[in-house]
Order: structure tokens, then sequence, then C-alpha cells
């Protein structure tokens, strides 16, 4: 599953591996144009099986003979879910009460404070540093009472930046920004979610992002980069389950492995208006939008639907392919003329 780039080795012997069995890939691609360099791992491939609904598009341009359709990522609700009872209300009021309280100023201990949740890889396209630096202005504008950003990561990842040292040089360290590197169950994150107002996700480039699945599983809304398969969860085209944030530019970028690709870059002017659409969202607004996405999810992304989606794709996939000694609609070899 996941990138191309992982599995070159595997395509490198796919004549030995599909003259037995049928290779079936689940893939996700972060954005367009579509990767045509890509289409020759996908015609060496059986079926392609499309995570989000833009790599399920890219699929059928690049390679519609081996498009395997679209199952979507799903998301385990005995984990993720709103909590109310007595006991996980107060697991997530401790938690809450421990965040707004991590300052040492007076002045910055308000009750009312919103709490924004960011839990992502410490990564260049994820955008970290961007994030810190956006969200300390905006509090220079509304005020540094007002809300506190818990960054759950590797704060000092060898491919994103050096989340401390801008922290400090920005000094947001007195509770206006708060990072949790300690890796933890999904329990403790899903108390996390709970506990926060709105998760947040700007990463210029994102194949699906889990992350804000997990967060509208608990009913906690999110603000997003409309971006690869953020689209597909903040909103089902009627409704919004938070906010996203059109990008106002789309470079393309590339690399050697990845000649071209858009990189989705959204304006700091964009991301304050949301944020303070956030801060002064009525309860009503919020309410309506939790269990919206709450449904959202559980119509949409359940692992009920996933497992028998997975389990339907390789019998269907077998039936279609055969497999070992009934193996068919694959040849070794191929005639071609030669001028």
């Amino acid at each position: 599953m996941t990138d191309p780039r992982f599995y070159e080795w595997l395509w490198e012997i796919e004549n030995e591996v599909r003259s037995l069995v049928p290779m079936v890939y689940y893939h996700v691609w972060d954005n367009f144009p579509t990767p045509m360099y890509n289409k020759i791992w996908y015609d060496s491939t059986d079926e392609v099986v499309a995570i989000s609904k833009v790599t399920d598009q890219i699929v059928r341009e690049a390679s519609p003979d081996s498009y395997g359709g679209y199952i979507p990522h799903a998301v385990n609700s005995s984990i993720f879910y709103k909590y109310n009872s007595a006991d996980d209300k107060e697991k997530v009021n401790n938690l809450r009460n421990n965040i707004i309280s991590s300052t040492h100023n007076p002045k910055l201990n308000n009750p009312n404070k919103k709490i924004f949740f960011w839990n992502n890889r410490n990564a260049r396209r994820k955008q970290s540093g961007t994030l810190i630096w956006w969200f300390k202005e905006w509090l220079d504008k509304v005020g540094h009472d007002k809300a506190t950003l818990m960054m759950h990561t590797d704060a000092q990842d060898p491919h994103g930046q050096d989340l401390p040292h801008i922290i400090e040089h920005l000094n947001v360290n007195d509770g206006q920004v708060l990072i949790s590197t300690k890796k933890v169950p999904p329990e403790e994150l899903a108390i996390m979610y709970n506990a926060a107002d709105f998760t947040l996700n700007i990463s210029d480039a994102e194949g699906f992002g889990l992350s804000t699945l997990e967060s509208l599983s608990c009913g906690t809304p999110i603000i997003v980069n409309m971006t690869g398969g953020l689209q597909e969860q903040v909103t089902d085209g009627k409704q919004w389950f938070g906010w996203g944030i059109q990008p106002s530019s789309k470079a393309v970028i590339g690399s050697l492995t990845v000649p071209y690709i858009y990189e989705d870059r959204i304006s700091q002017q964009d991301f304050e208006k949301m944020l303070s659409k956030a801060l002064n969202c009525s309860k009503k607004t919020y309410d309506k939008m939790s269990k919206a996405g709450i449904q959202h999810i559980k119509n949409n992304y359940n692992f009920e639907n996933f497992e028998k989606s997975w389990i339907e794709k390789i019998d269907s996939a077998i039936e279609k392919h055969g497999s070992w000694n009934a193996r068919k609609n694959y040849s070794k070899w191929t005639l071609k003329e030669v001028a």
C-alpha cells in the first residue's frame, strides 16, 4: 500500500510474482497533475485500489486497465468516539485543564481558551513551522489568552523543523504552543481529540490524513487545506464538518523520482480568518458540525464496510485473475514487431 517509490523492488520482480499470484496494490497519491511516470507501476499490477477520491481519478486516467476501485481509509469507532460517560469526560476535562493552566502568567489562564490540535509527522510538507509562526501572529491580534496550539509530533524530526527553537524564538513558550512528543496508544490519542475544539491540517500535500479522520470520529471538527484526501473528509459536497481553506497558490514542484506534482499552499490571511471563525463559532453551529462529522465517518469511513470491501476485493481478484495453478489473464512475455 501507499507510495509506489517504496515498492520498486517488488515491481522489478513482478514477472516472477505475478506468474503465480495476482498483485493488488492499495494506493494513495497526493495531488495532480496525473503522474504518468507512475503508469509503469500501475500497469505492472493486476489491480490498483485507490485510498482517496483524488487517487481514484488519477488511476482511472493513468492506467484504466489496472483500475481496481475505491476503498477509503477507515476509523475504529470503538476507540475514536465522542466521550459522553462520566469517567471519559473526567479524563477529557483533566487534559483540558492541564492545557489551559500550562502557563506561568495568570493573564493567560483563560478557562474559555480554544484548543487547536495538530497530530502529524514533523515533515516539510506538513508545514509545521508555518503553523506555529502564523498561529503566533494571529494570537498577537486576538490575544494570547484566547487559544492554545497543542502539537503531537516529533519536535526535532530530521525531515522537519526544530519546533522548540521556533517556539522559543517567537516567545510562545508560556502555554500558547505545547508539544506532546511521547508515543501514546490510540486510546490516549482519542482523549486528545476529545479535549480539543478543532483539529488542524494545513499540509501542502496530503494523500489522505488519518488524524483528521480520527478527529471527526471523536466529534471534533477540522480546519484543513483543500488538498488531497482532506477535501473528502471536511465536506461531502453538501454539509461541512469544519472548514476547508482553498489553496491560494499551486506550484508544480518535483524531484528525480517525482518529476512533477502540485504543491498546494494556503495564505496566512485565509488561515487566520478560519481561526477567528473557530474562535467565534456559536455552540449551535459547533454542535451541528460535530454531530454531522461523526455521522459522515460512520457512513463513509467505518471499519465494517472497510473489512467487507476488502474481502470482496480479494475474492473477486482471485476469481478474475486466478492464483497459482489457476492463474489467468497474465503472460510473462509480449510479442512486439521491431521495425
